[in-house]
Formats: C-alpha cells, sequence, structure tokens
C-alpha cells in the first residue's frame, strides 16, 4: 500500500529539465579550446546565457577562455585567435564617416592610438564612441590569407555579420557563423539563438543542421496576431564548411533535473 502511494506521489510532481540539450560528459581529454569575446558586457551585459554556452562547450571536453570589455584589446585580437578552434565573439558595430567598424573592447585610453598611429590615421580604427573599433580594412591588412586556419568555427554575433564574415573565410577560418542585417544584443534574443546553436553542434550536428534548426522554427511556424505584426526571421546564417562537427553524433538527448 506505501509502495502504491509512493508511486502515485512521484508521478503526480513535476520534475523540472533543462530546456536545452544535455551532452554527455566528455572522458576528460581536451578535445580543443575555444574562445568567448563579449566586447560590450558591461554595457551589454550576456549574463546567464555565458554560463550556457560554456557549460555545453565543456560537457563536451573544450578548455574555454572568457574575455569581455577592455581585456580586448587589439594585440589580444591579433595574436591570440588562431590558438582557439572555436571562437565566439559577441560585439557590436558603428558607422563612422561612411566606414563600419566593429567594436574590439579596449577604451580609448591614449595608449592604443600611439601603438597603432598608422591604423587610425587611415581610418582603420577608430575610438570615436570611447571604446575602439575596427574596420573590415583593418582585418584585411592585419590577417593574410589563411593566417587563421587554427580556428574551425566562428560564430560572429554583431550587426553586418554577413559584411565581415568572407574575409574571415578567406583568412582559413572552416565555417563562420554570422548575423546578417542590424542586430541588437539588448534583451538577450540574440544571445538566445547563440546558446541553441551551441546546444545543437554539441549534440554532434553540423554547422548547417544546427543553423537551420535554430532559425526554422522561428520561420515557419510564427503566426502574427495582427495584420498589421510582423513575423521575426532570425538573422543567422553561415558561409564556409557546412558538414563541420564539433562532436561526435549522440542517438539521445539526456535530460538532467534541476
Amino acid at each position: 500500500m506505501f509502495t502504491a502511494v509512493l508511486i502515485i506521489i512521484i508521478l503526480a510532481v513535476p520534475i523540472g529539465v533543462r530546456a536545452l540539450y544535455t551532452p554527455p560528459r566528455s572522458s576528460g581529454v581536451p578535445i580543443g579550446q575555444a574562445l568567448l569575446i563579449s566586447s560590450l558586457n558591461d554595457t551589454l551585459p550576456m549574463g546567464y546565457y555565458q554560463n550556457d554556452v560554456v557549460y555545453y562547450l565543456q560537457r563536451i571536453g573544450y578548455n574555454i577562455t572568457t574575455v569581455a570589455d577592455s581585456a580586448v584589446t587589439v594585440d589580444f585580437i591579433l595574436h591570440n585567435l588562431n590558438n582557439y578552434s572555436v571562437v565566439i565573439w559577441r560585439t557590436n558595430s558603428f558607422t563612422w564617416v561612411h566606414t563600419t567598424y566593429w567594436y574590439i573592447g579596449e577604451k580609448n585610453d591614449g595608449g592604443v592610438e600611439q601603438e597603432y598611429p598608422a591604423e587610425f590615421a587611415a581610418g582603420y580604427l577608430n575610438d570615436r564612441t570611447g571604446i575602439v573599433g575596427a574596420s573590415e580594412d583593418f582585418f584585411v591588412t592585419h590577417f593574410q590569407p589563411n593566417s587563421l586556419t587554427g580556428v574551425k568555427l566562428l560564430i560572429f554575433e554583431s550587426s553586418y555579420g554577413n559584411s565581415i564574415a568572407p574575409f574571415f573565410q578567406t583568412a582559413g577560418v572552416q565555417s563562420v557563423i554570422f548575423c546578417n542585417g542590424v542586430v541588437s544584443l539588448q534583451f538577450g534574443l540574440i544571445d538566445d539563438l547563440t546558446v541553441q546553436i551551441v546546444s545543437y553542434l554539441t549534440q554532434g550536428q553540423d554547422v548547417y543542421n544546427a543553423v537551420f534548426n535554430t532559425v526554422s522554427p522561428y520561420n515557419q511556424y510564427q503566426q502574427p496576431e495582427d495584420n498589421l505584426d510582423t513575423t521575426y526571421p532570425p538573422p543567422y546564417w553561415f558561409i564556409g564548411n557546412a558538414t563541420l562537427t564539433l562532436a561526435p553524433a549522440v542517438s539521445s538527448a539526456i535530460a538532467v533535473p534541476q
């Protein structure tokens, strides 16, 4: 009688599970180095989405380095990207005199202008917003073709990622997942999409399927309640190796109680 009552109680009480996939733990042998850059974290924090990204990558054996705000210097970008097989760069862009710049993170304390006078004079670097930004010409000048062959996957979370993604591919990155057009880092919408993509990748899905499975539900099932409303097309897509994977395929998901 007691056993029957206990079973009924267990079945009647819902048990919370993680909304996203929980990959199996790694064997303990690192399979790669991953870098998470958040250039505007002071003003637009990534919050718990950062923990989710780190969690998924660590579960399949990646060592994660996180760098944010002023710690993301021009020197760091120039000399460290190729040391990581997976790079997730969360930033945004601004326009100055018809040129698009992507925020690096380093503040305009004067030292960086002394270190890179030619780049500032040519307009390749710009710190008029208080934070140093780099144009596409800066990247083209400093990263020669095939100079980033160590980077297996780059997720570039920023406005106008489609403008600079081809450069990263020319520089040697195998696959670049990027945002089309203008995006906002507010409210966590783009961060949530990034987490979903990373979650699918850590299941063993390739780049094409990870991106497609993230964006397609929004594209297929949105029903505006009013004729004046518009649907939201997620801005992510990719170029490069569509079949690239980060982990072996896993046959089933594991639900972990919270």
